[in-house]
């Protein structure tokens, strides 16, 4: 579960990967039916002021006691140093030993690699500071390519928009797709820019940028079992095929095929934790003509089958 979650700063911490995690993690949305989650911002020093990256002071409430029983630590970015405060490092590992989950933002995994932590396991930073990273720590496994990284009791994001989709993606991963929705819909991003567990880390998956296909693109995610055509889209959107080719991959950064595809896959996806309909069922209600082929799609897309995803996923 996720009950307690502990952000730790340190001089030169940066505001806006902070407010990320604060966003997901450090607002009292029960209302919206997110459980409670205690939020504690942590410091060698509680009570006096941390120089951040910018001109404001950061002042955590709590001293490195605070990392003590919590479910997660979150380590935003921050100005990349040789060296970091070495009562803060045996802070993160006495943490991880007692079993708490660790989570970086950008290059929060610096901190976190001077730790020993990430020796030998699947990680990633932000793509600016890849060289770094490897010329550092040899022997963490960097994967420059993906938004984040899930690697059990490791999460390690790229840039700051990754990690948005990190945090998004534990709390699916804990509490469940529902919960993962409501917290986005309030910060008004797509939940559905995550990657699943280790082995299936995927890349952002295209959404629209613009405002002028909304309507469509929402009632297309409706009407998922209806076979859609591009002419018949085309009409609806009152614009020539050609016209509405190039406005739809000029929004969304793909085809109408292709994006059709990922939101039945993402529809699936939900049904496989949500309830226990058989694939061909869940094929039938996302407009997939049979079960063979939402598993092709959903391999894809997703990088493992429906039934190994709802064996990870189902109830959590």
């Amino acid at each position: 579960m996720l009950r307690t979650v502990a952000s730790v700063l340190v001089d030169q911490a940066a505001v806006f990967e902070f407010g990320v995690v604060c966003e997901v993690f450090g607002i009292d949305r029960t209302e919206d039916g997110v459980p409670p989650i205690e939020f504690r911002v942590c410091g060698e020093r509680p009570g006096e002021p941390i120089q951040a990256n910018v001109a404001v002071q950061l002042v955590p409430t709590h001293g490195l006691d605070g990392l003590e029983g919590a479910d997660l630590v979150t380590i935003p970015a921050l100005t990349i140093r040789d060296q970091y405060p070495p009562p803060v490092l045996d802070a993160i590992r006495k943490a991880h030993a007692n079993g708490a989950t660790l989570l970086t933002v950008c290059s929060g995994a610096f901190l976190l690699a001077d730790t020993g932590l990430l020796n030998g396991r699947q990680c990633t930073t932000h793509w600016k500071h890849v060289d770094e990273f490897k010329q550092r720590f040899p022997e963490a496994i960097l994967d420059p390519d993906v938004l984040f990284v899930d690697d059990g009791d490791i999460i390690t994001s790229a840039g700051t928009a990754a990690g948005i989709d990190a945090c998004l993606h534990l709390v699916r991963r804990e509490l469940g797709s529902t919960v993962a929705t409501a917290i986005a819909r309030r910060m008004v991003v797509p939940p559905q820019r995550d990657g699943g567990q280790r082995q299936f880390v995927d890349l952002p998956i295209p959404e629209s940028t613009g405002d002028s296909l909304e309507p469509l693109l929402a009632w297309m995610v409706e009407n998922l079992t209806v076979e859609h055509t591009i002419p018949a889209l085309a009409r609806r959107a009152q614009m020539s095929e050609r016209t509405f080719a190039r406005r739809f991959a000029a929004e969304t950064g793909t085809t109408p095929v292709r994006w059709l595809t990922t939101q039945r896959v993402l529809h699936a996806r939900t049904l496989l934790e949500e309830t226990t309909l058989s694939v061909e069922e869940i094929a039938h209600e996302c407009g997939f003509s049979t079960g063979a082929l939402l598993r092709h799609h959903f391999h894809r897309v997703v990088g493992v089958s429906p039934h190994d995803y709802r064996r990870t996923f189902a109830g959590a």
